[in-house]
């Protein structure tokens, strides 16, 4: 589980997060939905120790991330930022071997050569996996990026924006993805998204922000009802109902 309490980041004057609490169990799919400013990634950056909290606490699996050795916690949880920069020409294997230093602390075994060979399999980078990162598609890059941290093997994944560069038809492929890669290997699965159609189709809960706040956590239910929308986005957004599903209708 992971444990956020009372947890503040303030630059200068503006709470960016402001007293958030949350309790996200073991297992499924949550998806941190908003405007942009509403704290979303900031929160992400705070559980996964990328930036410190000014006040509050977060704990996974009853480990404070703030104290906890690095070494240890990769073990426990792992993040994909929304901005991945590498500076050295990587191939998509070796980016992806990258995934298992926490383990292999640079002298990987066997054991860890077959969690770099499952990871490309898992997201069908076969055929690319000797290619460089600067001849792929950013679609192929992104999927190389999400490649490496599953490899990490760790029970927490979070995720900020990994749809971001992706057309529609790889976007779903994605989404679809991270739902095997919960429901088939076990794994918790935290990630910021844009798209609240997409948050609701695949995701087991959703959590809203809006200035720095939680306004809403539950399911995706929940999330999609017309009144609700317009108070986390502030904005008319129409609610159809299309079989089984409910589809946010804000184009106009």
């Amino acid at each position: 589980m992971i444990e956020i309490d009372s947890v503040t980041k303030r630059y200068g004057e503006t709470a960016v997060v402001d007293d958030v609490s949350l309790a996200l169990p073991a297992g499924g799919i949550t998806a941190i939905v908003g405007p942009n400013g509403a704290g979303k990634s900031t929160l992400l950056s705070i559980v996964a120790r990328l930036a410190p909290a000014d006040a509050g606490r977060v704990r996974v699996d009853g480990l404070d991330v703030a104290s906890t050795p690095g070494a240890v916690l990769a073990k426990r949880l792992a993040m994909l930022r929304q901005e991945n920069q590498v500076l050295a020409r990587l191939t998509v294997r070796e980016l992806v071997a990258f995934g298992r230093y926490p383990h292999s602390r640079g002298r990987p075994t066997a054991e860890d050569e077959r969690h770099v060979a499952n990871s490309i399999a898992y997201l069908g980078l076969e055929p690319l996996q000797e290619r460089f990162l600067d001849e792929l598609s950013g679609g192929q890059r992104q999927r190389a990026f999400v490649a490496m941290v599953l490899c990490q093997d760790t029970d927490y994944v979070l995720l900020d924006e990994p749809l971001n560069s992706l057309d529609m038809k790889h976007a779903a492929a994605m989404m679809r993805l991270l739902r095997r890669a919960a429901d088939e290997l076990g794994k918790s699965i935290v990630l910021v998204l844009h798209d609240i159609n997409f948050a609701a189709a695949y995701a087991d809960r959703i959590v809203a922000m809006r200035d720095g706040r939680v306004v809403f956590d539950g399911p995706p239910e929940g999330l999609m009802r017309e009144d609700v929308l317009e108070s986390v986005y502030d904005m008319r957004i129409r609610v159809e109902a299309i079989g089984d599903w409910r589809l946010a209708v804000y184009y106009r």
